[in-house]
């Protein structure tokens, strides 16, 4: 299967976590735009959806799919989106779509974060895709200064903002052996929005596409 074929085949798998009547929470990426196609075919079995991103918000309403501000909604049972690189414990590496903080935002309503991935996203140690950070414009030259001082090359992702209006850092050369640890020093640095590591706000179950199949590891 080619990896677009994988990502097809996981996102039509979540439609079985999703509840009867729900507001689903809805991420942002590649993978998720086949979740919401999936999702529209059985769009009458849900209530709505809870978007991370104006570009998820587009193709939900494109489908006819209600979609429902997070401030309006005080929980969620479902929160369905993909990751660049997820470990074995379910901590993840998010953002490379520059969604990350208001992902973040709409995976705390949600009780439960169902995965979507290919294969290929599944590593042992965290780091090899270089870490999202969004941030404020005024500290982008001392959060670099930080970043290499633990290692890392942070470099400014070129003509992009985040929904939001702020910048990204790349964080190159990292290994992040202890997720939670190091997302919540990052998130304590002055000028950080939030880091793209999801340990906190990790994985409860991940639908991996494989040539196999859809393997599903529960954390």
């Amino acid at each position: 299967m080619t990896q677009d074929e994988l990502k097809a085949l996981v996102g039509q798998a979540a439609l079985a976590h999703l509840p009867e009547g729900a507001i689903v929470g809805v991420g942002t990426g590649s993978t998720v735009n086949h979740f919401i196609d999936a999702l529209a075919t059985v769009k009458h079995r849900i209530k709505g959806a809870v978007s991370s991103s104006v570009r998820s918000t587009e193709r939900l309403q494109a489908h006819g799919i209600q979609v429902f501000e997070a401030d309006s909604v005080e929980r969620l049972a479902v929160y369905v989106d993909g990751a660049d690189e997820i470990d074995a414990r379910g901590y993840m590496i998010k953002g490379g779509g520059a969604a990350l903080t208001r992902e973040k935002i709409v995976a705390d309503l949600a009780d439960r974060f169902v995965c979507i991935a290919d294969e290929s996203k599944l590593v042992d140690v965290l780091g090899r895709f270089p870490l999202p950070v969004e941030v404020i414009g005024m500290a982008t030259a001392q959060l670099v200064r930080r970043f290499a001082a633990i290692g890392g090359r942070a470099v400014i992702r070129a003509g992009v903002t985040t929904d939001n209006g702020h910048p990204i850092l790349d964080v190159f050369g990292l290994q992040i052996h202890e997720p939670l640890v190091m997302e919540t020093e990052i998130n304590m640095w002055p000028g950080v929005v939030t880091c793209g590591i999801f340990a906190r706000h990790k994985a409860s179950v991940c639908l991996l596409g494989t040539a196999a199949g859809v393997k599903t590891l529960e954390f």
